[in-house]
């Protein structure tokens, strides 16, 4: 069982950049209403796949450098990351359906 961590720039390289999985970033703000609905999809996506993908979370007021790394200026928006590079992003509150297919797509 795994579930969303946030994530800050000390471990973003190692846990994301140097990943020999599939990672899902969730950038988001807490004063966002969009990313509060996004939430607890991202939740119940990280639990059921498990060790097969990680999911992270970034508060873009809390850690400004990574946003900006990635050119992030709307919230929410989903990053697909995969060997080190990004391999999608996605802006705006998609159902759990979508995001369960470009996931899929990714791990096939």
């Amino acid at each position: 069982m795994s579930s969303m961590t946030k994530i800050g720039d000390a471990e973003f390289e190692a846990e994301v950049i140097k990943s020999d999985r599939l990672t899902l970033i969730d950038f988001g703000a807490i004063w966002c209403s969009p990313c509060k609905k996004l939430h607890p999809i991202m939740e119940e996506l990280a639990e059921e796949y498990g060790e097969r993908i990680k999911v992270f979370e970034v508060d873009v007021g809390e850690t400004p450098q990574i946003a900006m790394r990635f050119g992030i200026t709307s919230v929410p928006q989903l990053m697909f990351v995969k060997d080190g590079i990004v391999r999608e992003s996605v802006v705006g509150l998609l159902p759990k359906s979508k995001i369960q297919k470009k996931i899929d797509g990714y791990l096939s």
